[in-house]
């Protein structure tokens, strides 16, 4: 479950690059925001694959 809210907290870190990427037009903000989209894409990989070893082990 701590990499469930690392991933909420990820989330949540990003929103302000977010903005200032899509609303203000920095472009420094979206280099930070492909960054934490690509930690996102990871650290949801490896939630994926605790998951489904948790599942695994139940059956």
């Amino acid at each position: 479950m701590q990499k469930f809210e690392e991933l909420k907290s990820l989330i949540a870190s990003l929103e302000g690059d977010a903005d200032k990427f899509y609303n203000k037009g920095n472009s420094a903000a979206g280099t930070r925001v492909r960054k934490g989209m690509q930690d996102l894409k990871n650290l949801a990989q490896a939630i994926r694959a605790e998951v489904q070893e948790i599942k695994n082990k139940a059956s």
